[in-house]
Formats: C-alpha cells, structure tokens, sequence
C-alpha cells in the first residue's frame, strides 16, 4: 500500500534538494501529484497474477497459444526512471487456457513495480507455469529504457531483449523455431 504522505514529504525534499522552490505555483501542488501517480503506477505491489490465471477454460488438442506486442510501463529499481516495450508470451496448454486479456494483466501485476527487466520477464514465466501449469512457457520482452536514453551512455532507441524458456520450449528447438515464425523473425 502507497503512503501517499510519505511520498510527498519526499518529493517536497527532493524540489528543495535539487534548488527549487517547492512553493512556486508551478510545484505546490507535484508533491500531491507524484503521490497520486506513484499509487497508480506501482499499484502492481498490491497484486499478485492469481486472480487472473485461475480462471481456464477447458481446451483439447490446442497447439502453442502466443499473445504478442503486449504493451508495458515499468519502472527501473535502479534509478526510477520508466523502461517500456512489448512483451510477447507463449504457453503450450496441457487440457485448459486462460483469456487472453488475463496474459496482459499478468504483465501488468509485475511491471507496475520497481523493476527489472531480466526480473520481470522471469516473473511472468514463472507466474504462467504456477498457474496453468501448461506443457511449456516462453516469454519475451523487449524495453527501451529510459536510463540507458536521457542520462549515462544516452543511447535513444536501444533496445533491451530478454527471453525466458521453460518446460517443452527448452528441450524442443521445433517449438523455439515455431515461436519465431509466429512472431514473423
């Protein structure tokens, strides 16, 4: 849960620490809105992916399910600062699937909070094979980050690449292949 007075308290501090008046008329009132955008944005701490995996659907004979370009936001641990990109999820159900909005939520739950990437595309793998417990998983997320664009090495549009490969995908190189004729690589 948000302390929302914490945060401002903290915004009020950092405005004084960077030089600014935190009583100009153009910041009274960002320590409010950061608050308010904090409980937005890392309101995934609050949520886990149980309430949308645990809803399936029975299913014979499906091949491999993959849900792609999934838009994300999060935000790096390390800085603060937002990393965005696309996901890309693929599951091989074994006899039942979830609705494919619910893959989308589950990105949500674990980008909504401090973050890494490498972290994050683990967590969702992770979080599929507790849950639908399907004959393999295989996630991809591919981020800018807003750290590596506007400070440090200030490279503009790279982009980070990260894949998580679990159950039949690792032992199958047929299905990794199947993977990315399907996301047309």
């Amino acid at each position: 849960m948000v302390d929302r007075e914490k945060i401002e308290q903290a915004v009020a501090l950092l405005l004084e620490g960077i030089g600014e008046d935190r009583n100009r008329e153009g910041l009274r009132e960002t320590p409010d809105r950061i608050a308010r955008m904090y409980e937005e944005i890392f309101a995934g701490l609050d949520q886990t992916p149980e309430k949308y995996l645990t809803r399936t659907f029975p299913v014979q004979g499906s091949g491999m399910i993959l849900e792609k370009d999934i838009t994300f936001y999060s935000t790096c641990e390390h800085h603060l600062l937002p990393f965005y990109g696309k996901a890309h999820i693929a599951y091989i159900p074994r006899d039942r699937v979830v609705g494919l909005s619910k893959l989308a939520r589950t990105v949500e739950v674990y980008a909504r909070r401090p973050q890494l990437q490498e972290q994050l595309t683990l967590q969702i793998a992770e979080a599929l094979l507790e849950y639908l417990k399907p004959e393999g998983v295989m996630v991809m997320l591919e981020a800018e980050h807003m750290c590596m664009t506007m400070r440090g090495v200030k490279k503009p549009g790279t982009q980070t690449v990260t894949l998580a490969v679990r159950g039949a995908f690792e032992q199958n190189r047929d299905l990794q292949d199947e993977f990315w004729r399907m996301m047309g690589r």
